[in-house]
C-alpha cells in the first residue's frame, strides 16, 4: 500500500474514532450546542414529481456569494466588493454510500444550462413561469427549494439534505485551523480574486483560501479550473483537520464547528442527531474511497440569447455518472488507462475521465 494511502487511512481512522467517541456525553453536548446556531431553511416542502429515493445519502452543498457579516473594509480587502446576487457560487453534490465506506463528490458548473420550474421570487409575490436560465440563478430565483428542484431535474438524483455555506463561515473555519496547505506547479495569479501564489507549496489563511477557490481568471479554464481547485482545497482542509489533531480535541472541534456553522444554513432534518448518527456509522471509512469528479460537458461556452455563455452537459456521460449515485456505486473510472489531470490548476476532464480520489489531490 502506498505511504500516502497508509497515512490517509490512519488519519481517517483516528478522526472517525474521535467522532464516535464524542457521540456521547460531552461530545453530544458540543454537537447539539453548535448546531443550535445553524440557520434552518425549508428546502423540500411542496416539491413534486421527485426522483425515487435510492440507497445511501445525497447532500446538496452550496457555496453562496453572501457578504453578510463583512464590513466594507473587509469586502475590499477580501476582493468581494459589490452587491451579492444571492447566487450559488459553488454547487456540489455529495453521495455517502449506504455502508458508509465511500464518499463521492461531483462539482456542477454554476453556468450549467437549466430549465427552472415555475416559481415565486423569495419574499415577494412575483410569479415566474418555467424558463431557461443558468443553474446558479435558481437560488436567487426561488431559494433552496428551487435549487433542490433544479439539481434533481438535471441529475435525476433525489437529494436528502441541503447545506449552504457563505464566504464568512468559510474564511473563519480556515483561520480556526491555522491555515490550509495547497500546492501548485506554476504561479497562480488572479487580480480579480486577489490571488497571488508562487509555484510550490503555500499555506493559505481564510482570505487567501477564499481567493484560491473563487479565482476564475487564471487561464482559459474559468469555472472548470476553479471547480478542481475547490475539490483540492476540500481534500486539503480535511487533511489539515485530521493531521493537526483538531478532531481529537472536543474543544477544538467545537471551535472549528462553531466558526464554520455560524453562517451555515441547513434543512430542518439535518440536525445534531443526524450528524452524530452519521459519525457512528462511518467508523470503518477509508479515504481510498473518497472520490471527486465534475460533470461531463459537451459545450463549455454555448452562447444563448439573454443568458450569455452557458455550459451544456454531455447528457449520456452525465447520466452514467449520476447513475452511480442512484445505484449507490463508485463513480465511473477512466477508460483505456487514462488518468485524471494531475496538475493543481489543470482543467478537470469530468465524469468518466475526471474521477480522482483524495489521495491523488493533496500535496
Amino acid at each position: 500500500m502506498p505511504a500516502r494511502r497508509r497515512r490517509w487511512g490512519i488519519r481517517i481512522a483516528s478522526t472517525l474514532s474521535a467522532l464516535v467517541l464524542t457521540a456521547s456525553g460531552v461530545g453530544h453536548s458540543v454537537v447539539a450546542t453548535v448546531t443550535d446556531g445553524v440557520g434552518r431553511v425549508d428546502a423540500f416542502s411542496g416539491l413534486r414529481d421527485r426522483p425515487d429515493a435510492g440507497s445511501g445519502l445525497n447532500i446538496l452543498l452550496i457555496g453562496t456569494d453572501s457578504r453578510d457579516g463583512l464590513t466594507e473594509e473587509e469586502r475590499a480587502r477580501y476582493h468581494v466588493g459589490g452587491t451579492s446576487c444571492r447566487c450559488a457560487d459553488a454547487i456540489l453534490l455529495l453521495h455517502i454510500s449506504a455502508d458508509r465506506e465511500r464518499v463521492s463528490m461531483v462539482s456542477l458548473p454554476r453556468d450549467s444550462f437549466a430549465t427552472l420550474p415555475e416559481h415565486t421570487l423569495p419574499d415577494t409575490e412575483e410569479h415566474h413561469d418555467a424558463h431557461d436560465d443558468k443553474l446558479n440563478s435558481a437560488l436567487s430565483h426561488g431559494g433552496p427549494q428551487l435549487m433542490v428542484r433544479a439539481v434533481e431535474d438535471l441529475t435525476e438524483v433525489r437529494i436528502d439534505h441541503y447545506l449552504e455555506v457563505s464566504f464568512v463561515s468559510f474564511m473563519r473555519a480556515v483561520d480556526e485551523l491555522g491555515g490550509v496547505e495547497v500546492c501548485t506547479t506554476e504561479p497562480l495569479r488572479d487580480a480579480y480574486a486577489g490571488l497571488d501564489l508562487p509555484a510550490g507549496t503555500s499555506t493559505l489563511d481564510g482570505p487567501g483560501a477564499l481567493a484560491y477557490v473563487r479565482a476564475r481568471h487564471l487561464d482559459g479554464a474559468s469555472d472548470f479550473g476553479r471547480m478542481q481547485r475547490q475539490q483540492r482545497f476540500l481534500a486539503a482542509f480535511v487533511d489539515k483537520a485530521v493531521s493537526g489533531g483538531v478532531l481529537l480535541n472536543p474543544g477544538k472541534v467545537a471551535a472549528l464547528a462553531g466558526s464554520l456553522l455560524d453562517s451555515v444554513r441547513a434543512d430542518e432534518g439535518f440536525g445534531s442527531e443526524q450528524m452524530l448518527a452519521l459519525a457512528g456509522l462511518m467508523r470503518h471509512f477509508s479515504t481510498e474511497s473518497v472520490e471527486f469528479a465534475s460533470v461531463p460537458v459537451a459545450d463549455r461556452e454555448r452562447q444563448l440569447p439573454g443568458l450569455g455563455s452557458t455550459v451544456i452537459w454531455d447528457e449520456a456521460a452525465a447520466d452514467r455518472l449520476f447513475a452511480a449515485f442512484r445505484e449507490d456505486r463508485p463513480l465511473p473510472r477512466p477508460e483505456s488507462g487514462e488518468e485524471a489531470a494531475a496538475e493543481p490548476h489543470a482543467v478537470p476532464a469530468g465524469g468518466e475521465h475526471g474521477t480522482t480520489t483524495a489521495d491523488q489531490i493533496v500535496c
